[in-house]
């Protein structure tokens, strides 16, 4: 067994090694054909558009619970590499925390001059057409949240589901649709896939594995249908799934203060408030290390960054 801090610190050495100074140059993926047109960075300045829900403006909670946004989140780290490769960049951030597909469309969470998130991002990306440099979104979690809260059981979680995909699906192709339009087809866009907070009720028993095991596989089909609408419109997509190990209950990790737990059980008590004692959880967004294991999933996403 291992340790799980010290497995961090392993995983991320090595791929900041494997990248040659990621936190200081960027980063590229292993090689892989790259079919877009060439995008040189634009003429300064150059602006990294951030989208998405609570994640994008990365959300912790704080001393008394309350879930507020930081300074921390990936939008944050990711800009900070920019930064340092090339001046002239400068963050806006348009999340949205609880923003769901549908109020992304068409508002009604947070206030936006436009109307909603994804106008204000059409309006900001034509406005400033040719000094784009990257988009970033997150969007679709809190869409099937609902089915995963409270005492539920197994199939009332997969009539929910089955019932909420299609919705997703057809809001999903608009706003990537509209985004590709506003920004153009050179402007690289970085999608993100989910990990699973919900793993955390592992630790409540024989009912809470039970539903921590099938809401990693439902996981692991609602990511497929979001990657596969990202790739359709040129868009890459950061694997956070992958990079939280969501799909490993193998391998086995000692969690100091709670025990032994499946890897990627592990994973989401260490890098989340998940399984964090109250006030601060069980809150199910990222910590500083789960917000920096997200930015390098999305520079190792693009090559060209």
């Amino acid at each position: 067994m291992l340790n799980l801090r010290a497995l961090i610190e392993v995983t991320v050495a090595s791929a900041v090694l494997a990248c040659t100074g990621a936190l200081l140059a960027g980063c590229s993926s292993a090689a892989q054909h790259d079919s877009r047109p060439a995008n040189p960075l634009p003429p300064s300045p150059r602006y990294y558009v951030s989208l998405g829900d609570s994640l994008s403006q990365g959300v912790q909670p704080n001393a008394f619970g309350q879930s507020e946004p930081t300074s921390g989140g990936y939008a944050n780290k990711l800009y900070s590499v920019l930064q340092t490769r090339q001046r002239g960049w400068h963050l806006v951030k348009l999340g949205c925390s609880g923003e769901t597909t549908e109020t992304m469309i068409h508002g009604g969470i947070c206030t936006y001059g436009a109307g909603s998130q994804l106008a204000q991002a059409e309006r900001f990306l034509r406005e400033h057409r040719g000094h784009i440099g990257l988009i970033t979104i997150d969007i679709g979690a809190n869409d099937p949240n609902s089915c995963v809260i409270g005492d539920v059981q197994a199939s009332k979680i997969i009539s929910c589901m089955d019932g909420s995909v299609g919705k997703t699906t057809a809001d999903l192709h608009t706003i990537m649709r509209r985004l590709r339009a506003a920004a153009g087809r050179t402007v690289p866009i970085i999608a993100m896939n989910y990990y699973v907070p919900e793993l955390a009720g592992w630790l409540d028993g024989f009912t809470g594995q039970e539903i921590a095991a099938l809401t990693e596989r439902l996981v692991v089909g609602y990511n497929k249908i979001l990657d596969r609408i990202y790739q359709q419109y040129g868009a890459r997509v950061a694997n956070v799934f992958g990079a939280f190990h969501s799909a490993d209950f193998a391998d086995k990790v000692t969690v100091p203060g709670i025990g032994v737990l499946p890897r990627n059980v592990a994973t989401v008590c260490e890098w989340t408030w998940a399984c964090a004692r109250w006030p601060q959880g069980p809150n199910e967004h990222a910590n500083n290390v789960g917000y920096g294991v997200m930015a390098l999933a999305f520079l190792l996403a693009d090559p060209q960054l």
